[in-house]
């Protein structure tokens, strides 16, 4: 708990590094108390959990991925190492960095490559997470139109074609006739 000292307290903001400490612990209540305060710090916690996210044990970087998930667009730093783990040997972390990266919105534009390179995963739960990780970015994930469209060909997902009206900007795109 001594991580947690002067959190909103108006003292000095709580030490990342210690936090993540609490966080693998294995307590679930320091760990549970310590996600919180990460998720409170916001941006200035990124690199602890990157850090976490890349050299962690396997269950430690699922921590790491789903407590970048509670930080939102606050996290974007993180954006790159959450693309990276997208190709992870791990489905459970695989998962978890796409729904980090869906809750971070626009903000992980820069992850729609390895999001739709995940749309070909062979685990239908990443697929899944990934269509719905570009759909949240909205407009900014149109690099990634091809690779949907390809994969709603292989397979009919009522998410991935909401996720192709929310990169479209809400509007159902007109559909391509010969002629064009």
């Amino acid at each position: 708990m001594a991580a947690l000292a002067g959190c909103g307290r108006g003292g000095a903001p709580p030490d990342p590094a210690a936090l993540v400490a609490d966080l693998t612990s294995g307590d679930e209540e320091k760990s549970g108390d310590a996600r919180l305060a990460l998720i409170s710090l916001g941006e200035p916690a990124a690199p602890a959990l990157v850090r976490l996210l890349r050299t962690g044990a396997p269950r430690e970087r699922v921590l790491a991925a789903t407590t970048l998930w509670g930080m939102g667009a606050k996290a974007s730093s993180a954006v790159p190492a959450l693309a990276a783990a997208l190709a992870d040997g791990d489905p459970e972390l695989r998962v978890a960095c796409a729904m980090a990266l869906e809750n971070m919105g626009p903000a992980a534009r820069d992850a729609a490559p390895a999001l739709a390179a995940a749309l070909g995963d062979p685990e239908r739960s990443v697929r899944q997470a990934a269509v719905k990780a570009l759909g949240a970015m909205g407009p900014a994930a149109s690099p990634a139109l091809p690779a949907l469209e390809a994969a709603i060909e292989r397979e009919s997902w009522p998410e991935a074609e909401e996720a192709v009206q929310r990169i479209h900007g809400g509007r159902v795109p007109a559909p391509v006739t010969e002629d064009e």
